[in-house]
């Protein structure tokens, strides 16, 4: 299948963008990219509102005006539109392990990381979830969030103890996820990979070192 390329809006400050484009970068696909400034909140602005009313990056503009949102709707249009490089998996086995741990690795990983720094930032008062809507920080969740966090490192480092990516034998999507992840809680968290977790720490040295990781 062939189609105009589209346009991505993100930000280099967003790690949901960072998923998108190391999937891009895997598949190496040509996509124009049009930043959006989150630091002078024009996420909020009218003419971005209307591309993506919920205020959030990254957004997909495709050559007929449809927007699409959120990472997994963009994985799946760059899936479906360059079949090169498959990262959803090639199988109905394989589709359905890396749907499981991608998933896994964003609710028990990146969205803990992402609680915990919304609900601390002092520049995200009144912030704490992203979109549309204003909700009040609600600092008690911050150390519940970090031991999600180390329950993840734990649990994806049996995972990783096991097989070579998260999802088994291919580098996959759920491996975007969790590197993602992973530099995220470091850096944001200030919670690295611990000491002794080295089914993780091998998948991570190996990980972060595709040409890809670096975008």
């Amino acid at each position: 299948m062939t189609t105009a390329a589209p346009v991505l809006y993100e930000s280099k400050g967003s790690p949901n963008a960072r998923r998108v484009r190391i999937f891009i970068a895997e598949k190496g696909i040509d996509i124009q990219v049009r930043p959006v400034d989150l630091g002078a909140k024009e996420q909020f602005s009218d003419s971005y509102r209307a591309i993506n009313p919920r205020s959030q990056v990254p957004a997909l503009v495709l050559a007929d005006g449809s927007t699409v949102a959120e990472v997994p709707g963009i994985w799946r249009y760059l899936e479906e539109a360059y079949p090169q490089t498959l990262l959803l998996g090639t199988t109905a086995k394989s589709k359905a392990l890396v749907t499981m741990w991608e998933r896994l690795a964003e609710l028990d990983g990146f969205a803990p990381v992402m609680e915990g720094v919304r609900n601390a930032a002092a520049g995200l008062k009144g912030r704490a979830l992203s979109g549309p809507h204003a909700y009040d920080q609600i600092p008690e969740l911050v150390e519940r969030s970090r031991q999600r966090v180390g329950n993840f490192f734990a649990d994806f480092n049996d995972r990783l103890g096991a097989v070579r990516f998260v999802a088994g034998d291919e580098f996959s999507a759920a491996d975007i996820t969790t590197l993602v992840t992973v530099d995220f809680a470091t850096n944001a968290l200030k919670m690295p990979i611990p000491a002794g977790h080295t089914g993780l720490q091998r998948w991570y040295d190996e990980v972060a070192a595709r040409s890809s990781a670096a975008v």
